[in-house]
């Protein structure tokens, strides 16, 4: 029973915290400052927009190909949040203080290492087309 009540009084305190919220009514009456937007013809675009709780964005870029911008607002906890990014045939490159660091990759093993070493000393012997391996026949 004492087990029981200690968890509700902890389950308690739990739901009685509350975290940060933003203000619907600071949020709800934010305003666009200033807006931007153009499509060229051959594809290139650009377009920035600022709104008066403090969120800011840019982009610019060729559509389907590349892409450059930064971004940035206000976090619940007033913290300045700024993002910048690239996007190409490399994949999306968000850079900011705000985002984790990922962790360093392991090292590549040293027969892997090996391997690759004798693939790149011998691109002669890559084959192509069908497999060497003989077929069976069945009589």
């Amino acid at each position: 029973m004492f087990k029981f009540v200690v968890f509700v009084a902890i389950f308690g305190l739990a739901v009685a915290q509350r975290p940060l919220q933003y203000s619907a009514a600071s949020e709800a009456a934010a305003e666009i400052r200033s807006a931007a937007s153009d499509v060229a013809p051959d594809g290139s675009y650009q377009y920035a927009y600022e709104t008066s709780n403090g969120i800011a964005a840019q982009e610019s870029g060729v559509g389907g190909v590349q892409a450059s911008g930064a971004a940035s607002h206000t976090s619940p906890e007033g913290i300045p949040i700024s993002l910048t990014y690239t996007a190409d045939a490399d994949g999306f490159h968000p850079a900011g203080a705000h985002l984790p660091i990922p962790p360093t990759p392991p090292p590549i093993p040293a027969a892997i290492l090996r391997s690759l070493e004798w693939n790149a000393a011998h691109p002669e012997e890559e084959r192509e087309g069908p497999s060497p391996v003989p077929l069976l026949r069945r009589f």
